[in-house]
């Protein structure tokens, strides 16, 4: 099996930083997924792997308890697959649904009209998805102020458990620490 191309720019990283990791990207087969958790990756994200074959999913949630992630990203409600590049007819919530009971540690859903675009985060969906499931969602897209993480908290009590952020941080829109502080606060 072909490494991936990052794994050796994730094991510096891994070596500079005390914090756990989650990598995805690429991720269709159980060879892979070991070469991360070998390196010390705590857990990886599956994306379009998971639409396409979820038995593969399921298969791996038994190998690697509580460090499998589903990432779902949706265009109107609507799972978006291989880089968000194709849009699916399947609902976002429908394939949620999939993975209960199976050992997912968490989804990530990212509406993708709002990443990267320091919008706000879409609640309602968000909201809408972690009440059809009981596994845990982390919400990606369009968060960049302290005022989206507070809004992301009052849908906590649905299973929303955390926030992914990334342009807000890099271009200052957000106080990552004021964010951690607040964040801390509510649990």
């Amino acid at each position: 099996e072909k490494s991936p191309v990052n794994l050796l720019a994730i094991k510096k990283i891994l070596s500079c930083v005390k914090v756990d990791i989650q990598v995805g990207g690429g991720i269709r087969n159980e060879e892979t997924a070991k070469m991360f958790f070998d390196i010390g990756v705590k857990r990886i994200v599956i994306g379009t792997e998971a639409h396409r074959n979820p038995k593969f999913v399921k298969d791996i949630c038994k190998l690697y308890p509580s460090r499998i992630v589903v990432g779902i990203d949706a265009k109107n409600g609507l799972v978006a697959i291989e880089g968000w590049t194709e849009t699916t007819k399947m609902k976002a919530i429908d394939l949620a649904k999939t993975y209960e009971d199976c050992g997912v540690a968490a989804i990530n859903f990212t509406d993708i009209y709002r990443d990267g675009m320091q919008t706000g985060p879409n609640l309602e969906q968000t909201r809408q998805l972690a009440e059809s499931v009981s596994i845990p969602v982390v919400a990606s897209g369009g968060v960049s102020t302290i005022e989206d993480i507070k809004n992301l908290l009052s849908i906590e009590k649905y299973g929303v458990v955390g926030v992914i952020t990334g342009k807000a941080i890099y271009s200052k829109t957000l106080d990552f620490r004021e964010a951690v502080k607040i964040s801390r606060q509510n649990i």
